[in-house]
């Protein structure tokens, strides 16, 4: 199926109960067939504009892709769960982590994006979208600065932490920050390597 068909069918998701919750379904979107960024799920902002990434969380994304030379135009960002799971508190919405179960219902969208972006590389930003890729025992403390593959297509992948993280980390932030950047430079240097070797071999 096409991004624009499979977005269409997402918008109405029934196959966990986080559709009561969230505003909209939040879709991914960007280019195919290069790097796939894949986060934890939306948050307030995402929800409300019906776009992945554009919140706090995604302007320090593409602050940090910008940094290490990565063009967020040239990039591909999803979530593993696309609704928004929240607790109210006040007038607020606050983030609640998605329970295993959500992350499986979802887990039909992004093999469906996977499938129809090819990406030549995907980074898992947070440990819910390690585990939807990887398994539920992913932890990315692990398996940061490694080269992963999905099981079930060989595609390569890098765990990292989620921006969010950053955002939260208080006196660590800068630390956490750097950490972020690095992964996302190990990404950029992967990415050129493969797709390299991938001209190199539609060449030869």
């Amino acid at each position: 199926m096409s991004l624009t068909a499979l977005r269409q069918e997402a918008a109405d998701c029934r196959r966990c109960d986080l559709w009561k919750l969230g505003t909209q379904t939040v879709f991914g979107e960007g280019k195919t067939r290069g790097l796939m960024l894949v986060g934890e799920q939306p948050g307030d902002v995402e929800d409300r504009e019906g776009k992945p990434f554009v919140g706090p969380a995604g302007m320090l994304l593409r602050e940090l892709l910008d940094e290490v030379g990565i063009d967020d135009d040239a990039v591909y960002v999803t979530n593993a769960v696309k609704h928004f799971k929240w607790t109210p508190k006040g007038k607020r919405r606050l983030h609640d982590k998605p329970n295993w179960t959500e992350v499986k219902a979802c887990y039909h969208w992004l093999a469906n994006e996977l499938a129809t972006v090819d990406p030549v590389l995907v980074v898992c930003l947070g440990a819910t979208a390690a585990q939807a890729l990887l398994g539920k025992d992913a932890r990315v403390g692990k398996l940061r600065g490694q080269i992963l593959a999905i099981e079930t297509t060989g595609t390569p992948v890098i765990v990292t932490i989620h921006p969010s993280a950053v955002l939260r980390a208080g006196e660590e932030r800068e630390p956490r920050r750097a950490e972020l950047a690095t992964d996302l430079a190990f990404a950029r240097d992967e990415i050129r390597r493969l797709s390299a070797q991938t001209s190199k071999t539609a060449k030869s």
